[in-house]
């Protein structure tokens, strides 16, 4: 289902990491939709990225702060008076876990405990969506894919944390914001592609900046398989979760956002459907046996919000793929960014 408009006509909505990826997207998104969006997050940590290269998003109240810093934290959220919350804030990188392990543990999962702990008792909230990852769950590299009931863990400190995370949004609709009306929810995405990416050790950022400098892109393990989707696809599926929630609050609770566990794909999938006969895409393959661990096999079970929310991937992995890669090419070319996004926006809503 495409987000529906009326709703989110006027709505005050708090969206924290703004300036990321995601929050980039999903900001612009929101405010085309007609709601009007605080952002709160780190200044953008590449160079460049989609939050500058969107410039002046119109009315984005947007404001510079470590979530780490609860006082700072909540007196924003205070003067916000948000009705909805979308959490995306985070350090967000598994490789960067293994060299930053404190600053990922106090940012994912104190810098969540305070956002929640900033709502509380705040009379305007009415929904949360937390944002966390697929990597959350105790992986056993089986062939199964991950439901919302199955076990957390995290080998990496940055799937730990996220796990953690899980736990506190949990505790805190559980203990104070379920029994004060707050509809509170975590959102579990599997790999987000897309273009406005620009952040290091992701595939495709990796292979875009590699391949427009015309060096082979280095692969550390080809054959590890994840839930690749469009960043659109879980955008879409958080706006529709906190609908849902709003209509519903009794639907609160864990969700998993990905394709089909049967539409998983490898890494070295991704680069095929990614270079192009036409250009420069050499990769060349490195020894892993030296590398952090990071897990190999991974699938998200979605059947819960196939038949809660009635959300389901739209685009394929060719699709995907493709339309990220187009992205990159046009705006490498010179195409505006803001068309660039706008014109994704229109053909996802358009595939409802």
């Amino acid at each position: 289902m495409r987000p529906d408009a009326l709703f989110w006509q006027g709505k005050r909505v708090l969206l924290t990491g703004h300036t990321g990826f995601k929050g980039a997207w999903l900001a612009l998104w929101l405010q085309r939709l007609g709601a009007e969006v605080i952002g709160i997050a780190l200044p953008p940590a590449t160079q460049p990225n989609l939050f500058a290269l969107l410039g002046n998003m119109q009315s984005l109240d947007s404001h510079f702060c470590d979530i780490r810093d609860a006082q700072s934290l909540a007196n924003l959220v205070r003067v916000a008076r948000p009705e909805v919350v979308f959490h995306l804030a985070a350090q967000a990188l598994v490789r960067t876990s293994y060299q930053q392990p404190l600053d990922t543990f106090a940012t994912n999962v104190m810098g969540t405990a305070n956002l929640l702990d900033s709502v509380r008792g705040l009379d305007s909230v009415r929904v949360v969506v937390a944002v966390t990852t697929d990597k959350v769950y105790h992986n056993r590299e089986w062939c199964y894919p991950y439901r919302e009931d199955d076990a957390l863990g995290g080998h990496d400190p940055y799937s730990a944390s996220k796990a953690a995370a899980e736990l506190v949004i949990a505790s805190y609709r559980a203990s104070f914001l379920q029994t004060s009306g707050v509809a509170v929810a975590s959102a579990r995405a599997g790999n987000v592609i897309g273009g406005g990416d620009w952040s290091a050790d992701r595939l495709i950022p990796d292979a875009v900046r590699a391949w427009q400098a015309q060096r082979p892109l280095v692969i550390r393990n080809p054959n590890a398989t994840r839930p690749w989707q469009h960043v659109l696809e879980p955008l879409a599926g958080y706006v529709r979760l906190a609908e849902k929630l709003w209509a519903q609050p009794t639907l609160a609770g864990a969700y998993n956002f990905g394709p089909p566990s049967h539409e998983v794909a490898s890494v070295r999938d991704v680069i095929k459907l990614a270079s192009s006969p036409h250009e420069y895409c050499t990769t060349s393959y490195e020894n892993n046996s030296f590398q952090p661990h990071e897990a190999n096999a991974l699938a998200l079970e979605v059947a819960k919000v196939r038949t809660v929310l009635g959300v389901q991937s739209r685009w394929g992995l060719q699709d995907a793929v493709g339309r990220t890669m187009a992205w990159y090419r046009a705006q490498f070319a010179g195409a505006d960014v803001r068309d660039l996004c706008f014109a994704d926006i229109a053909a996802f809503e358009a595939s409802a």
